[in-house]
This record gives structure tokens, sequence and C-alpha cells, in this order.
């Protein structure tokens, strides 16, 4: 009878592990990923500034004005994950969790920085201005490159090139939506996508 009993007991707990292990694995792997900059159009996206944003083989592309491409829909918890092209004189970036679309600054977002020849080099390309110095310099210019970026609550983190040079904790910015910038130089971005977390 106690014998029984136990088997019984290991039945249900077996059971119980199996039914709990997917929804958990599930849960750390993050949703699905979402093509945001597909390199065909626009699409998708908002202008904000007078950048002169056009497409061409696969990528977007700006090197007058400035401005940002603005996703329409706000991310709290997520990656981001693109391939970057800008010249060794370019001024540009990645925005998080901005406050305000249509007035976008270091000061209401998150600013993952492209700026290699930024004159304070303390928040210099794969830095986050005025929140992490990048663990490392890595020069940008004249080259694609990868950015593959996370915001899970207060932690960011941020691997350029595959080189993590970011991973910090800062309460500033919950959620809103995501910008590419163009402030200088010739700038490119290709293949970004996104999954929530």
């Amino acid at each position: 009878m106690v014998r029984t009993a136990t088997c019984t007991l290991v039945f249900c707990l077996t059971g119980f592990v199996s039914i709990q292990s997917p929804s958990t694995a599930a849960g750390q792997a993050g949703g699905a990923w979402t093509v945001l900059l597909d390199g065909k159009s626009l699409t998708g996206w908002n202008v904000v500034g007078d950048a002169n944003w056009t497409v061409a083989d696969g990528a977007v592309q700006a090197d007058k004005g400035s401005g940002f491409l603005v996703t329409p829909a706000s991310y709290r918890d997520f990656q981001i994950t693109l391939e970057f092209w800008v010249s060794e004189d370019a001024n540009s970036g990645v925005f998080l969790r901005c406050s305000d679309p249509k007035a976008i600054t270091q000061v209401n977002a998150y600013e993952v920085n492209i700026f290699d020849k930024r004159p304070d080099q303390s928040y210099r390309t794969g830095g986050i201005v005025d929140v992490a110095k990048p663990a490392s310099v890595i020069q940008t210019g004249g080259k694609w490159n990868t950015y593959d970026i996370s915001a899970k609550g207060s932690q960011l983190t941020v691997v350029l090139n595959g080189a993590k040079v970011v991973d910090v904790k800062d309460t500033k910015h919950v959620d809103g939506p995501i910008a590419l910038q163009y402030g200088a130089g010739t700038v490119r971005f290709r293949n970004v996508r996104i999954r929530q977390l």
C-alpha cells in the first residue's frame, strides 16, 4: 500500500515536471524574431527630421540632413540585432525606449552610440551615452558591423561585432519606440530584427 502510494506520487511529480518544463524553456528562449527593416522599403517606420533616407542594395542609407527612423510600436524587454555601415566621419546611433518619439535625444532615450570620432571618447561607438562607456575601442568606419542589443528590465547589454562592450543596470527609461539615427557622414542599416524577451 505504501509502495503504491509512493509510486503514484512519483508518477504525479514526474508528470508535473514534464508539463512545466516546456513552458519554462519557451519563456527562457524569448519570442520569435520579427524583421523590422528588410532593406526593400521604409514601410513600418516613421520618419522624423529631414535626413534623406533612401533604400539601395538591401539597406537604408542617409548622407544629408539629420533625423531618425522610428518604430511605431513601443518595446520594453527585447533583443534587437542589426548591421550598420558608416563612413569614418559618421555620427549615428540606435536609440532605445524613446519616451518622446517626435523629439528624440540621449536624455529621453538610451543612445547606443555609433560615433568613432566622438570628441569625448568616453561614450564612443559601443557605449550608451551618459550611462556606460564601452569596455573596448572598436573602429567601425568603412565596413559592415553588427550590434546585438538586449534590454530586459534594468539590464542593458550591448555586443558589438561579437564583443560584449556594455553590461549595465539602469532604470531611467522603461519602454518606448526604437529609433535609428542619422547625424553626419554616410550611414547604412540593414537586417534589423527584434524579439520580445
